[in-house]
């Protein structure tokens, strides 16, 4: 599986011939939409496109092009106590899972991190100021998950016209303590290349 990151927490992943993209509210941030008619989109919030051939943005088990979808109910960042607004997405292809968390509280309950469960490539925002996670927010939920790749979003973008401004990338990796492995224009993933120690991957901008 490939995946390519396009801003904010708009990535793709393509596997098999096939496209699926993933939280693509670019047109609200004053970009252009990446969504083609024949791809698949996925949100973790409210879908916010209606190009793609399928759409999906809620709790439940999907299969798409050879993958295995799972979307697991959570709370949003900033949602109340006690509500679920937010999916995060885990994707299963062959023995490779990857999960993407959107923008939640990151505090989860043992029956969503068995949800989760053995996780190879954790995406995660990072921008804080009170809209999505923050650094410490980021780590709790490395710690508690314990993904063997870290990649993160969400954060400064002179591009994007983000509601409430994020952090610099290179802020956030400070204080999160983690220096990037490796800077990559596109992550090629294969189980069998993935080092069981944990570490940090950038994905620069397509």
């Amino acid at each position: 599986m490939d995946l390519q990151f396009h801003g904010a927490n708009c990535l793709t992943a393509t596997y098999k011939g096939s496209r699926i993209v993933i939280d693509d509210n670019l047109a609200d941030l004053g970009a252009k939409s990446i969504t083609k008619a024949d791809d698949v989109a996925l949100f973790t919030g409210k879908a916010t496109d209606g190009t793609a051939r399928l759409t999906f943005s809620s709790p439940g088990e999907y299969e798409v092009s050879d993958i295995s979808v799972i979307g697991i109910p959570a709370r949003a960042h900033m949602d109340e106590e006690k509500t679920q607004n937010a999916t995060m997405l885990k994707l299963v292809a062959g023995d490779l899972t990857i999960l993407i968390t959107g923008h939640v509280y990151p505090e989860l309950d043992e029956h969503q991190l068995e949800a989760i469960g053995m996780v190879d490539v954790m995406v995660v925002p990072v921008g804080g100021n009170g809209y999505t996670l923050d650094p410490a927010g980021a780590l709790k939920l490395i710690k508690d998950i314990e993904p063997k790749m870290i990649v993160p979003t969400h954060y400064a973008d002179k591009s994007l016209k983000y509601e409430v401004p994020q952090q610099e990338l290179s802020a956030t990796l400070k204080e999160l303590g983690m220096e990037p492995k490796e800077k990559v224009t596109k992550l090629k993933l294969k189980h069998g290349d993935i080092d069981d120690a944990m570490h940090l991957i950038v994905i620069e901008k397509a």
